[in-house]
């Protein structure tokens, strides 16, 4: 799933950007520092449309919480980068800047109404089932959101949801016929399983430190931060019930379940009673600042963390890279506690030497190697393919894909996804780890199912909604130019 939304995020604007709802209980995501060109507050213009570092950072969190999710947590920020999530989040702004121009161009307007009505509809600003406003004033000062902000997004959404409702078109009869046709083609197949161990790969040091010398540059030791920590612990605040309760209410919006789903103040006590001590331990953490600013009190400790240790925060983190030798930088919450941090020496990255390198080059050299033995593998097997003693399977179609040998059933769906989408009688398919070499020995159409009429034309309209709207973008890369302020956000 997270390489298929890798693959496609360029055009999944409208099947993922839902970031003014989405947003909401969600919390905010940091995403690190860049340096600004000369437009202060847009990170690029796309046509007439700026884009704001608000509305990046408000994408950005939000494609953050959804890959969180399918990894059930374990994102951390090493990984949203290696994701290239900030690109991604930058891609679809861009695609919505495209189509908010091509809106404008075609006179589509959205009322205040419009905007009105949907901002009512929102579960998490009601409370008894109807808008209150004062679960949304401090649902955007939690998250350091003016109303003209949120409200502009959420008027670009609508703007965005009507434009791409005038290419709504319903499936016609040819069409539904051809479609059904093709799901109800059969394939017969002789067919190879290859995998990891068909392939024997060698290792030696000559030949590993000979593919580091090609890359080294991509080894480097992390950058490394000296930093001399005073921490404000908040477990000895006194906070009453009356007082955590008071919190809940005017904070509730915060307190949600991995649905979405707002908790009780029962569900949610924990946690906001924490959060309120936190709070209110922030004039202690202030004045601990002051003083450690002054040389009246000592660091807790001394320590040095590579970039985005877990020790601290990412907010923290985001402050830290943005400062310089001898910054004192202002408390801020970490875990249930206040960190203010000074700022001792930063240590560059280096090159690191072969031996510091050598197992992390040893599972890209072994990765790319098995690849390379596999596909010559796969090239010979394909040539003797018919001679063979090859498996054959019985007639599968994309429905019926569960009886390929040495295959399970994510890798059959996604091997006859391949296959039912390709022209060719015989090739070469990978499939997660492994390569499948085929030929279609023979191939029939089954009988229409007259009870999937409804399932055929939905699909049929589901793919001439996405054919529409991926030409439409193509269309709009060449008549909306996108100009760039900062770095980091392109390939």
């Amino acid at each position: 799933m997270i390489s298929w939304m890798q693959k496609h995020n360029k055009y999944l604007v409208w099947t993922i950007w839902v970031a003014t709802i989405a947003f909401i209980g969600a919390g905010f995501v940091g995403w690190g520092t860049y340096n600004f060109g000369s437009k202060a507050g847009n990170v690029a213009k796309v046509g007439n449309i700026e884009i704001k570092q608000s509305q990046l950072n408000m994408a950005y969190s939000n494609i953050y919480r959804q890959y969180n999710q399918m990894m059930q947590g374990k994102l951390d920020e090493k990984k949203a980068k290696e994701l290239g999530l900030v690109k991604q989040a930058f891609s679809q702004l861009e695609v919505q800047a495209k189509l908010l121009n091509f809106a404008q161009e075609m006179g589509i307007v959205v009322s205040d109404k419009e905007v009105a009505n949907t901002l009512e509809g929102i579960r998490s600003f009601q409370k008894d089932g109807a808008f209150n406003n004062e679960i949304y004033t401090a649902y955007l000062k939690s998250q350091r959101l003016k109303a003209k902000t949120f409200e502009a997004t959420l008027r670009d959404e609508i703007t965005i949801q009507k434009t791409l409702a005038l290419l709504h078109t319903d499936a016609l009869p040819l069409e539904e016929e051809t479609f059904s046709a093709a799901m109800n083609v059969a394939d017969k197949l002789k067919y190879k399983v290859l995998g990891s161990n068909d392939v024997n790969i060698t290792i030696d040091d000559s030949k590993l430190k000979a593919f580091w010398e090609t890359q080294k540059e991509n080894f480097m030791t992390p950058r490394m931060y000296k930093l001399s920590i005073v921490w404000t612990p908040t477990e000895g605040t006194e906070v009453t019930e009356e007082e955590v309760k008071t919190f809940y209410d005017a904070n509730s919006f915060n307190y949600t379940d991995a649905t979405g789903k707002q908790l009780l103040f029962d569900e949610a006590k924990t946690a906001a009673k924490k959060d309120l001590k936190i709070k209110k331990s922030k004039k202690a953490a202030q004045k601990q600042y002051i003083a450690f600013k002054k040389g009246k009190i000592e660091s807790s400790e001394t320590v040095t963390l590579p970039v985005n240790d877990s020790k601290l925060s990412k907010e923290l983190w985001d402050d830290v890279l943005a400062k310089h030798n001898g910054d004192i930088i202002k408390p801020k919450v970490v875990g249930d506690k206040y960190a203010t941090v000074k700022i001792e020496a930063v240590v560059e990255p280096a090159p690191e030497s072969f031996e510091e390198a050598k197992a992390e080059v040893t599972k890209l050299y072994l990765d790319q190697a098995q690849k390379e033995a596999l596909l010559k593998l796969a090239e010979s097997t394909l040539s003797t393919l018919e001679e063979s003693n090859a498996t054959v399977s019985d007639f599968v179609t994309l429905e019926k894909n569960d009886n390929l040998k040495l295959l399970n059933s994510a890798e059959s769906l996604q091997f006859l996804q391949k296959l039912f989408t390709s022209s060719e009688e015989k090739g070469i398919i990978n499939v997660a780890n492994k390569v499948v070499v085929y030929k279609i020995i023979d191939q029939k159409f089954l009988t229409a199912d007259a009870n999937r009429t409804e399932f055929v034309k939905q699909t049929v309209n589901q793919i001439k909604k996405s054919t529409f709207e991926s030409n439409l973008i193509k269309m709009l890369d060449t008549k909306y130019p996108t100009e760039v302020y900062m770095g980091g956000l392109t390939n």
